[in-house]
């Protein structure tokens, strides 16, 4: 795979890329010397590099992501490293289940479902509302839908779905309504483009509230392109079938809708009894496949939100699989 100069120089220059919560992840993650670790999104390997600071020459570290650009960093990161790589590319979910097939184990399997600054920080991609660039979000540039199909081809029904369900947006039907009415004109081919769209499209006080005003639309069309809600479902379930048994498993979301996911899928494996109350005796048999280590979900420190901005509406979940 042959390396270009600005993902070298990226790569040099470890505070281009900081991690999320990385001295808690690598805490409660507790990496031993000869663990087997799977980085479920690598992105441009930021926690990777943390956790492999632990790991000897007998570990095995794989990495997942779609975006063939993370490949390259894998590449890099692969080469100052004592122990075993492997990079994988594509969905974590559909990787996670090919691992299981194979009966694969690992001892430790981290997701930190957030946009990675490679695809924020570079304009092309189209992420961002604070650059002008086409509209893309694709994670995979290889996927068929755009977030400027999406805009300009789905009907305004559709889009307020979305808008409401993926970006929890209050004024879903009007932004919808008004990039109908756009689209008539002309289509929508840019994030700029985008988001004056959205801005006329909102009350004036909405414009200058908490927050940029097309955050939430952004969030909701970058779910709808990735499909990442249905990916994070069946991800998870693939990837705690290839946890190990005394494995810890943990999860960065970074907003409501994926942490509601996350911990849903952990609190269905804690044991509880699901039985109706008046029932003299359990006969649901529910048995615990987990144990919690994170009661209440880590957050970034104040200290970190200021150095990182980004980190803020970050959190943590970690649990460990029962033997």
């Amino acid at each position: 795979m042959q390396l270009n100069n600005s993902i070298k120089e990226d790569w040099e220059n470890a505070g281009s890329h900081v991690p999320v919560l990385a001295d808690e992840l690598t805490e409660l993650l507790d990496p031993q010397p000869q663990d087997t670790i799977i980085d479920g999104t690598f992105g441009a390997g930021g926690h990777a590099r943390r956790l492999a600071q632990r790991l000897g020459q007998d570990a095995l570290f794989i990495g997942i992501d779609r975006d063939p650009v993370a490949g390259r960093y894998f590449e890099l990161f692969a080469q100052y490293q004592p122990f075993r790589c492997r990079f994988i590319q594509g969905n974590f979910a559909d990787a996670f289940q090919e691992l299981a097939d194979k009966e694969f184990e690992a001892d430790l399997i981290y997701l930190d479902l957030g946009v990675s600054s490679m695809q924020l920080d570079r304009p092309e991609r189209g992420f961002s509302y604070s650059y002008n660039a086409p509209l893309d979000m694709r994670m995979d540039p290889d996927s068929k839908v755009t977030a400027r199909q999406i805009v300009n081809e789905w009907p305004p029904e559709e889009l307020a779905r979305i808008f409401k369900a993926f970006g929890e947006e209050r004024y879903a039907r009007q932004i919808a309504r008004r990039i109908a009415s756009e689209r008539q004109q002309a289509p929508l081919e840019t994030t700029l483009q985008l988001v004056d769209t959205i801005k006329a499209a909102i009350p004036t006080p909405a414009r200058f509230g908490a927050g940029h005003p097309a955050r939430r639309i952004f969030q909701a069309l970058r779910i709808a392109v990735n499909d990442e809600l249905s990916s994070l479902s069946q991800g998870l379930e693939n990837a705690f079938e290839v946890l190990a048994p005394g494995g810890r498993m943990a999860v960065i979301s970074f907003h409501s809708l994926e942490d509601r996911i996350v911990k849903k899928f952990f609190a269905a494996r804690i044991g509880k009894c699901t039985c109706p109350p008046d029932l003299p005796k359990c006969v649901c048999k529910a048995k615990a496949q987990l144990r919690i280590i994170t009661r209440r979900p880590v957050t970034p420190s104040v200290a970190e939100m200021s150095a990182n901005p980004r980190s803020q509406s970050a959190k943590l979940r970690v649990v460990e699989k029962l033997r």
